[in-house]
């Protein structure tokens, strides 16, 4: 009697086994397309969020300086004094928490316009594909569309 019981516990048959990574596989079916459209999703929120941050220096900038760099001095202007007149009061020490400029998701830079062509200044990432326009994971992602 007792041989019985143990031989009883022993595990999972073949069959029980095998329904459980059909199961496994049909929730796996069901849930990655749905977090694989997700990456892309992110990545345009982080853009956004770089622009916000981008945009929150360059004001914090014009306060000590009395006006945005110019196009041709960028935002490099945000980690470095420009070598031009009218930065006197550039604050030591730069205007973004890390000592190099952001880069898109895209690992492209940031497309920086003074005077802008819709505000005072635009910064642009040009999206997945790095070209003007596009749709989705390709559209544009401008400083003047972002709430």
């Amino acid at each position: 009697m007792h041989k019985k019981l143990i031989h009883n516990s022993r595990g999972f048959s073949l069959i029980e086994l095998m329904v459980v990574i059909v199961i496994l596989g049909i929730l796996a079916g069901m849930i990655m397309p749905r977090l694989m459209g997700r990456t892309d999703d992110a990545k345009i929120t982080k853009a956004q969020v770089d622009i916000k941050a981008l945009s929150t220096a360059l004001k914090l900038y014009k306060l000590d300086n009395g006006d945005y760099p110019t196009t041709e001095q960028g935002l490099k202007a945000l980690i470095e004094p420009p070598e031009q007149e009218g930065t006197g009061n550039w604050k030591k020490g730069g205007y973004l928490d890390q000592k190099s400029l952001p880069k898109d998701p895209w690992g492209r830079e940031f497309i920086y316009l003074s005077p802008g062509t819709h505000n005072d200044f635009d910064i642009i990432s040009y999206g997945a594909d790095g070209v003007p326009g596009g749709e989705d994971k390709n559209k544009d992602i401008k400083s003047w569309e972002i709430d």
